[in-house]
C-alpha cells in the first residue's frame, strides 16, 4: 500500500497558490465545481495539477467571495435547484462547455443540511432533497466525462433513498456507469474521521475509488495540523492572523470548559447543563458536547457550528476554548494562506460545509491518471441496491470507539 506522511500531505496541499495554477492551454481536464460553495472541492481538484477553471457556482454570497479571493476565478451566484427546474438547462450547459472535445469533470456538493441525521421529519420518511435530484439534470446536460458527487452520510439512508436513487438512475439513463461508497477520509490523511458519501460516474468504464492511503495506525493527527499555531485566548486573535481568532465564550461556558479534562477529556457529570447529564442518564446522549479534541488522534467531523463547545467535541485539546477558524480550517486540509471572507459565524459554516482539499485531490489525481484499479480502495461500505437503514451517523461514534479499544 501506497501511504504518504502527514507532513507531506501538508506541504503537498499548502502550495495551493494562484499563481501556480494550471491554464487550459496546459492540457488540464476542464473543472465544473456546482454548489462549489467556499471551494474546498475546486482546490484539492486544482491542487492535483490535472484541472484547469471552467465553471463554478453557488448561490451563498461569502462562500463565492471566498471562493474568488482564494482561487483567482469568480463563481456564478445562481440558484442551481431553480436552473435545473427551467426549460433552458440545455442553453447554459452549452455556455458552459462549449467546447466538449476537452476532457471536463464535474463536481457536485448539494448542500447536505436536508439528508442530516439531526434534521427530523415527523411522519416523512421518505424525504425529497431537489438540490440533489436537480445536480443529476444539470451534470448530464454538462456530458463530462466523469463526475464526483460528495455528501452525508445518510444521503444512503432510508428516508432519503428516493432522491439518491433518482440521481443514480438519471446519471445511468445517460450512459454513466456509477459507484458510491461510504469514505472515511481520514484514509486519505485528512486529520478527522470524516465520513462521507462518494459518488463517482464515468463515461467510458467503470468509476474505481483511489488507493487507501493510511491506516488507523498512520492516521494524521490534530497534533500535527494545528500543534503549531500560537496560543490565543478567549476571544483574542493572532496578531498575524485574522483568522486565528477565538470565539468570545461567556462566563458560565468557560467555567464548565475549564472544568474539561485537557487533552480528549469529556465534560464531566454535574458541570455544565443539567440537561445534558439528564440525557446521559437517559439514554447516553451528547457525551461528545463540551469534549476536547485528542492531540494524537484525528478531530470528529469538523461541523459548521465546530466554533460552539455545546454542539460537539470542539474544545481545543488544551487551551480553554472552541476552535478558532484557522484551526478549523487546517483540520479541513485548507492551505495555511486562505482567508475566509464574511461575517465571524459564516467563516466556520464556509469551513465546515466544504469538501477537505486533501481528499479532493486524491480523487482528481484517480481520475485524471485513468482511474487505475488499487489494491485496497478507500472506503469499507459499498452501496447497491439498498439503503443503509435509518442513519449510518449513529454508528460512527461506536465504529471509532470499536477501533480505539483494538488499538489499545
Amino acid at each position: 500500500m501506497s501511504r504518504s506522511g502527514p507532513r507531506s500531505d501538508m506541504e503537498r496541499i499548502q502550495r495551493l497558490a494562484i499563481h501556480s495554477l494550471p491554464n487550459r492551454s496546459d492540457g488540464a481536464w476542464g473543472l465544473i465545481d456546482l454548489f462549489a460553495g467556499c471551494g474546498g472541492a475546486s482546490a484539492g481538484f486544482l491542487a492535483s495539477g490535472q484541472f484547469a477553471h471552467l465553471y463554478a457556482a453557488d448561490i451563498d454570497e461569502w462562500a463565492v467571495s471566498t471562493y474568488r479571493r482564494n482561487l483567482g476565478h469568480s463563481p456564478a451566484r445562481i440558484d442551481l435547484g431553480t436552473l435545473a427546474t427551467g426549460a433552458d438547462v440545455a442553453t447554459w450547459a452549452a455556455e458552459v462547455r462549449p467546447n466538449r472535445d476537452i476532457p471536463a469533470v464535474v463536481v457536485g456538493c448539494a448542500p447536505c443540511q436536508g439528508f442530516s441525521s439531526h434534521v427530523k421529519m415527523k411522519g416523512d420518511c421518505h424525504a425529497r432533497n431537489p438540490l440533489l435530484e436537480g445536480l443529476g439534470v444539470l451534470a448530464t446536460a454538462l456530458e463530462p466525462e466523469a463526475m464526483f458527487i460528495e455528501n452525508v452520510p445518510d444521503v444512503f439512508s432510508q428516508r432519503h433513498w428516493l432522491s439518491y436513487r433518482r440521481l443514480k438512475e438519471d446519471l445511468e439513463g445517460a450512459g454513466y456507469s456509477v459507484r458510491s461508497r461510504i469514505i472515511n477520509f481520514a484514509e486519505l490523511g485528512v486529520p478527522q474521521e470524516r465520513f462521507r458519501a462518494v459518488v463517482l460516474a464515468r463515461r467510458d468504464g467503470e468509476p474505481t475509488f483511489p488507493a487507501r492511503l493510511h491506516e488507523p495506525e498512520t492516521f494524521s493527527t490534530v497534533r500535527e495540523w494545528i500543534g503549531d499555531l500560537p496560543a490565543v485566548g478567549n476571544s483574542s486573535a493572532d496578531p498575524n492572523d485574522p483568522m486565528h481568532q477565538a470565539s468570545s465564550h461567556r462566563a458560565a461556558t468557560l467555567r464548565t470548559i475549564e472544568k474539561v479534562p485537557l487533552d480528549g477529556g469529556n465534560r464531566p457529570v454535574g458541570v455544565g447543563p443539567k440537561c445534558l447529564d439528564d440525557a446521559r442518564g437517559s439514554f447516553g446522549g451528547y457525551t461528545d458536547v463540551y469534549g476536547r479534541l485528542w492531540w494524537d488522534r484525528p478531530a470528529p467531523t469538523i461541523t459548521a457550528r465546530c466554533r460552539t463547545p455545546s454542539c460537539g467535541r470542539f474544545l481545543h485539546p488544551a487551551q480553554h476554548r472552541g476552535l478558532t477558524a484557522r484551526e478549523a480550517a487546517l483540520l479541513q486540509t485548507f492551505p495555511r494562506t486562505w482567508h475566509f471572507e464574511g461575517p465571524f459565524d459564516d467563516r466556520y459554516k464556509q469551513i465546515g460545509n466544504a469538501v477537505p482539499p486533501l481528499a479532493a485531490e486524491a480523487f482528481a489525481l484517480h481520475i485524471a491518471h485513468g482511474w487505475p484499479a488499487a489494491g485496497t480502495e478507500v472506503g469499507s461500505l459499498e452501496i447497491e441496491d439498498q439503503p443503509i437503514g435509518a442513519s449510518f451517523s449513529v454508528l460512527i461514534p461506536g465504529i471509532r470507539r470499536r477501533r480505539h479499544r483494538a488499538a489499545a
